[in-house]
C-alpha cells in the first residue's frame, strides 16, 4: 500500500445539523459519490471494512487535547483473504484470534466463519452517499448513510493540521459537537442508542443545565434538568463587570455540567449566555476564558433571541396553538418579552428588568418595610413602561427561576418536580401572599420556606416583584407557568429534525 500520513479525523452523527447544512449548502461540491460497504465493528477495536472488494482497515494512533482523532490506514487486502491478514483482522478489532481452519477465506468464507449473528465481530450493511466539500483548507464531507435499514447524517472534517480541523468545525457552527468515529457512530445507530443533546444556560443569576434524549419518533425526554445559582451578575449593576469571584463559580459549575454531559454521552453541547454577558464590559473576556477551562463556547444571544426562544419552549411545552399570548422570562438580569397570536410572533423585545438589580439597589435581600417595598415596585414598573397600553392577552405564560421557584413554594415542594410545575395557574392573590412572605423576613429565614431554593432567598422578592407587576400592566388576573425555558427553545431550535 502507498504510503499514507496520517490525518486528523472529526466526525458528527445526527438526523440534521441547522445552520452547518446552510454553510455546506452555500460552498461549491466538489464531487459526489456513491458506494455500499461492509463495516466490521467490535466495540473495541479500530475501523475495519470492506469497501470495492478490498479489507480496509484504519487503526487510531493518537487522541489531542481537543478531542480530534488521528487515523492511519494500515492495510487494504483483497480477497481470497490469506490467513496470515485474517490475524491482523482480529488484532485490529482487539479480538482473541479464533481457530483459522483455511489457508485463505473469500469473503463470504469469512463473514460464515467469523461475523455470524451473535458474534463478537457484528457486520454492518452500509450505503454512503458523499457530498465532499473545502472549508479552512479542510476536506469536508457531507453524507447520507443507511446502515442495516436505518437512516443516519453525518458530516465529516480532517487533515493533516490539526488546529485547521478545529477551526473549520467551529466555522461551520459545530464546535459544541462531540467527534464520534465511524465504528462508534455505527453502533449507536444500529443499537437504537436515543440521541441526546445537551444546552447550558448562562443567566446573571443562575446556570441551567439540560439533557434530552430523542427516541426513534422524535419523541423528547428528559435525563437531565437542574440548575446551579452562581450569582454571575454580581455586583455587574455597579461595577459593570463580572468579578474573579462570579467568575469562578460560574467556570466550576460549568465545567461540572460539561463532565456529566460527557457522562451522559450527549452528542453536542450548546451554551447561549444572556443579559449579564450582554451588559459586562469584560462580558467577551469572561467568554474566552469560559471556554478556555471548560471546552464550553457560549454564544451570547441577543434579548430578541431569548424572547424568540422562550416563545418557542412555552408553545411546544404548553401545547398552546391558537388565542393571544404573551410569554415572559423574568432573570437576574433581564425580562424577556415575546408578543403573538396562534403559533406566530408578533413582537419581542427584551428590558433591562432583573431580581439582581432591584435586589441589590434597594436591598431586597433582607427584611424590607413596605415603603421600601413601594419604591422598588414603583421603580420596577417604571422600566417596565415598554409593556404600557397593550391589549389585555388571551393568556400570559411566565417561566424563568423566580417564577418556578415561586410555583414550588405555592405547592409546598420539598423536591422540585417539573411535571407537577408545568402548566400550573398562578393568580395575583398567590403572588401577593408570597411577596409578602419574603418582605417580612431575611435571606436566612426565607431560606426555612418550603420550596424555596436556598441560594435564591436573597432575590425571590424582587423576582416577584417583577411578576406581580407584569401581571398588573398586562391586565391579567392570572398567568400560566412553563417549566420549559429558554434551555428547551435551544434544545427545540438546535436540535430537532
Amino acid at each position: 500500500m502507498e504510503k499514507i500520513t496520517p490525518r486528523w479525523e472529526w466526525r458528527t452523527f445526527g438526523r440534521s445539523f441547522g445552520d452547518a447544512e446552510a454553510r455546506l449548502a452555500a460552498l461549491t461540491p466538489e464531487g459526489v459519490q456513491e458506494s455500499d460497504e461492509d463495516y466490521l465493528l467490535s466495540g473495541a477495536g479500530g475501523n475495519v471494512k470492506v469497501r470495492a472488494g478490498l479489507m480496509d482497515i484504519k487503526l487510531l494512533q493518537q487522541v489531542n487535547a481537543d478531542g480530534l482523532e488521528q487515523w492511519t490506514p494500515v492495510m487494504k487486502a483483497g480477497f481470497p483473504l490469506p490467513a496470515s491478514e485474517v490475524t491482523r483482522v482480529f488484532e485490529s478489532l482487539k479480538l482473541p484470534l479464533p481457530e483459522l481452519t483455511r489457508a485463505s477465506y473469500t469473503f463470504d468464507a469469512f463473514i460464515e466463519a467469523f461475523a455470524e449473528e451473535g458474534g463478537a465481530i457484528r457486520k454492518v450493511d452500509v450505503h454512503k452517499r458523499r457530498v465532499r466539500y473545502t472549508v479552512g483548507g479542510c476536506t469536508a464531507e457531507f453524507s447520507d448513510v443507511v446502515a442495516n435499514g436505518k437512516p443516519t447524517r453525518t458530516i465529516a472534517v480532517e487533515s493533516t493540521d490539526a488546529e485547521a480541523v478545529i477551526r473549520a468545525v467551529r466555522e461551520l457552527g459545530l464546535g459544541g459537537y462531540t467527534n464520534t468515529s465511524y465504528p462508534r457512530g455505527l453502533a449507536a445507530l444500529i443499537d437504537d442508542e436515543p440521541e441526546r443533546y445537551a444546552v447550558i444556560d448562562a443567566g446573571t443569576n443562575s446556570i441551567k443545565f439540560h439533557i434530552g434524549e430523542r427516541d426513534r419518533e422524535g419523541r423528547w425526554r428528559t435525563v437531565v434538568d437542574r440548575a446551579e445559582l452562581t450569582r454571575l451578575g454580581e455586583g455587574l449593576a455597579q461595577q459593570g463587570v463580572i468579578i474573579d469571584a462570579a467568575l469562578e463559580r460560574t467556570v466550576a459549575a460549568i465545567a461540572g455540567m460539561a463532565d456529566e454531559a460527557k457522562r451522559h454521552g450527549v452528542r453536542a453541547i450548546a451554551a447561549v449566555g444572556t443579559a449579564g454577558l450582554r451588559i459586562a464590559a469584560n462580558g467577551n473576556e469572561v467568554v474566552a476564558a469560559i471556554q478556555a477551562r471548560t471546552g464550553v463556547h457560549i454564544e451570547v444571544i441577543s434579548g430578541e433571541e431569548e424572547s424568540r426562544l422562550a416563545y418557542l419552549a412555552a408553545m411546544s411545552g404548553l401545547g398552546l396553538k391558537t388565542g393571544s399570548l404573551v410569554v415572559f422570562d423574568t432573570g437576574g438580569g433581564s425580562s424577556q418579552f415575546t408578543f403573538g397570536h396562534d403559533s406566530n410572533v408578533d413582537e419581542r423585545f427584551s428590558v433591562d428588568v432583573g431580581a439582581v438589580r432591584y435586589t441589590e439597589r434597594y436591598q431586597l435581600d433582607g427584611a424590607v418595610s413596605p415603603d421600601t417595598l413601594r419604591e422598588a415596585m414603583a421603580a420596577i414598573s417604571a422600566d417596565l413602561s415598554r409593556i404600557d397600553g397593550r391589549p389585555v392577552p388571551d393568556k400570559l405564560v411566565a417561566m424563568g427561576g423566580a417564577v418556578t421557584n415561586i410555583t414550588a413554594v405555592r405547592h409546598g415542594l420539598a423536591t422540585y418536580d417539573p411535571a407537577v410545575v408545568q402548566g400550573t395557574l398562578l393568580d395575583r392573590a398567590e403572588i401577593d401572599r408570597q411577596i409578602e412572605l419574603y418582605r417580612s423576613r431575611d435571606a436566612e429565614a426565607r431560606r426555612a420556606i418550603v420550596g424555596l431554593q436556598p441560594k435564591r432567598a436573597e432575590v425571590i422578592l424582587a423576582g416577584a416583584c417583577i411578576v406581580r407587576t407584569v401581571m398588573e400592566k398586562l391586565g391579567k388576573h392570572n398567568f400560566t407557568v412553563s417549566d420549559r425555558g429558554l434551555r428547551h427553545g435551544v434544545l427545540a431550535e438546535r436540535f430537532d429534525a
